[in-house]
């Protein structure tokens, strides 16, 4: 196997990037194996990456980095049991396109589809849907490529501890070669997005979940503004229509309010907030009146409503709390904002409900969970200040029991998620069992591990 030496490494956001002294794309288990024999013979660690979203440096490395996008072949599909078995390396853009050949489905997908499968359960992503869960829990069965070379097949049968650890594995526990995924039967949905108020989805948050059963919802921060969205089933098929969320139709008017209108004049006037941040509060409230003030509906396939483009170059946070603190939680967040006049935010505050679980390291171990989203984006690359803002925000999170997504940036330390994660003693036994090295260790996993 040959490694390229010279390989600049960037997330997708180009807010973190890395100089890996070797970059490597195997198309075989072979490969992978020689490459980690040569890691182990030279005491380097190892990377493993797939689409390069993950907002933080949790797949930084500047020893030896392995791109799997080689890797990425549909391995089984069974219609029987509605499952499908595919390498780490494919992308879930092109999974949902074949599933939907054989008249299958993934229940629920995050929002960005040019993701790897591998890296998908590894960062544990999430959409939102009380009744389900994180993407890794439609995970039945998948097969882990350890630093000594042995190839584990893990399942709830079969490797169980080690099974629960890699349904959300951080990377830290070896090479995920194949996954098999839980499907269901092939879906539309119909979404709908409308206008409402922070206080009256806060007050009847119980009937919206029970209406829809994607339901989430966008809040303005400086504003008492929120977009719904409920995403249902239907039976209805049809083309994308109106202006959904970054949703493009072939439409020239379309176009010109997703393009011209929503994205550079958004990416233009956040870039002058940077001179007067006031102007973010103004900025907030007149994009909601120019487009989210409306009723707008859309019939897609499943795949097209959940994905929708993300345009811009951001920073992020989200972390899940107890679902019953979502109210108390978020209108702290927004009296923070009101009573710090100089602390700013960029619109949507993202709210997104997710199922409790039994995976080890999932934000929504053992509970029903409200993941809260913030972001603050980088108009043409330049940085905004948003320090105070993330740091408040971390602040009321941890004080209502959250857990930080694994794929964003996050202050905590080994000692917060001791206290977080009931399990996390017994991911961290199955770790130093699997990779006693630390070969799969790297900057961002040390913090989270010593």
């Amino acid at each position: 196997v040959h490694g390229q030496g010279g390989v600049k490494f960037q997330n997708w956001a180009k807010t973190y990037g890395s100089s890996p002294e070797l970059y490597f794309q195997p198309t075989s288990v072979e490969e992978i194996r020689e490459i980690l024999d040569m890691a182990r013979q030279r005491n380097k660690r190892v990377k493993v990456v797939g689409g390069g979203h993950s907002p933080s440096d949790i797949a930084c490395t500047d020893d030896f980095m392995i791109q799997m996008g080689k890797m990425n072949r549909i391995l089984k599909v069974d219609k029987e049991k509605q499952q499908v078995t595919v390498e780490g390396g494919i992308f879930l853009s092109d999974l949902n396109v074949e599933l939907s050949k054989h008249g299958l489905a993934l229940a629920n997908l995050g929002a960005v589809s040019e993701v790897a499968a591998a890296g998908v359960i590894g960062t544990g992503t999430h959409n939102t849907g009380i009744e389900h869960g994180i993407l890794p829990t439609q995970v039945v069965a998948l097969t882990l490529l350890t630093a000594s070379g042995e190839i584990l097949e893990c399942s709830e049968s079969v490797n169980e501890d080690i099974f629960q650890a890699a349904r959300l594995h951080l990377g830290c526990l070896g090479v995920v070669l194949t996954v098999t995924f839980q499907c269901v039967p092939q879906f539309h949905l119909h979404e709908v997005a409308f206008p409402s108020t922070l206080a009256e989805v806060l007050d009847h948050l119980n009937d919206h979940l029970k209406r829809s059963k994607y339901f989430r919802f966008l809040w303005f921060p400086h504003s008492e503004n929120v977009s719904v969205i409920y995403q249902d089933p239907t039976s209805k098929a049809g083309p994308c229509t109106g202006r959904g969320r970054a949703r493009p139709s072939s439409s020239s008017a379309s176009w010109f309010w997703d393009y011209a209108i929503g994205y550079y004049l958004l990416e233009f006037l956040l870039w002058i907030s940077t001179f007067v941040p006031s102007l973010v509060r103004w900025i907030n409230r007149f994009f909601f009146w120019l487009l989210f003030s409306s009723r707008v509906e859309n019939v897609a396939i499943s795949y097209k409503i959940f994905s929708y483009e993300c345009r811009f170059k951001q920073h992020v946070q989200d972390w899940a709390i107890p679902i019953e603190k979502t109210k108390e939680a978020l209108l702290e967040l927004k009296a923070a904002l009101e009573n710090n006049p100089k602390m700013v935010a960029h619109y949507p505050v993202e709210v997104r409900f997710a199922r409790g679980d039994e995976i080890w390291l999932s934000p929504c171990f053992r509970r029903d969970s409200c993941y809260m989203n913030i972001i603050m984006y980088r108009p043409y690359g330049k940085n905004v200040p948003r320090l105070n803002y993330w740091l408040t925000y971390e602040g009321i999170m941890k004080k209502h029991g959250g857990r930080p997504h694994w794929a964003k940036a996050h202050t905590c330390t080994r000692k917060d998620f001791e206290t977080m994660y009931p399990a996390f003693p017994k991911f961290c036994a199955v770790r130093e069992k699997l990779d006693p090295t630390g070969m799969f260790l790297n900057t961002y996993l040390e913090k989270v591990f010593y």
